[in-house]
């Protein structure tokens, strides 16, 4: 788990992987406070687990994978 919480803003690195699924998207490192406001005005994402599943960013994940 540390190679994902490394990921994350310092004030998130001492939080569970549940906090961390619920914490807002500008916890992840190079998220910036306007980004988040983009995802949550574009696609209603406004924590970890919401861009984690979030079907088109999956969508382009398996796109990429399988260009591989």
């Amino acid at each position: 788990m540390a190679g994902i919480k490394d990921k994350f803003d310092k004030a998130y690195e001492e939080k569970s992987i549940e906090e961390l699924a619920d914490a807002p998207v500008a916890a992840l490192q190079g998220v910036s406070d306007g980004d988040a406001e983009h995802l949550k005005a574009a696609f209603n994402i406004t924590t970890v687990r919401d861009l984690g599943t979030n079907k088109f960013f999956l969508w382009a994940q398996a796109t990429a994978k399988l260009a591989e």
